[in-house]
């Protein structure tokens, strides 16, 4: 019966994730309608929903979504000639679970980790 799982992270200015989300990363703004606090993104089968939570502190934000890929060493390649920024600790590598992944953290410090199983 279950056919999708969207994710909804926070967001503080839906200006500068939309920026993030469809300038640099190349997702599609969705929404049919524009609501000052709330953006759907869309790559691929890939979906996101944000919400507004303008006094959310980044540094306390734990907002995690893990994206499957079929091509993730293209995908890395892809992020590292468009200079987005690959979290310090989450370059691509070969996790012992049986999946190569690398990560990134969006303007609101919600973690994004993309993985395709090996």
């Amino acid at each position: 019966m279950l056919t999708s799982i969207i994710p909804k992270l926070p967001m503080r200015s839906k200006a500068k994730t939309r920026d993030f989300y469809v300038t640099q990363l190349g997702f599609t703004d969705i929404g049919s309608a524009d609501f000052d606090n709330y953006l759907l993104v869309k790559k691929d089968n890939a979906e996101i929903h944000f919400f507004e939570f303008k006094d959310l502190d980044p540094k306390e934000n734990y907002g995690q979504v893990y994206i499957r890929t079929n091509n993730i060493e293209a995908l890395y390649q892809v992020m590292l000639d468009n200079h987005n920024p690959i979290h310090p600790a989450g370059h691509l590598q070969t996790k012992p679970w049986g999946q190569k992944e690398f990560a990134m953290l969006d303007p609101d410090n919600n973690l994004l980790t993309f993985g395709e199983s090996i």
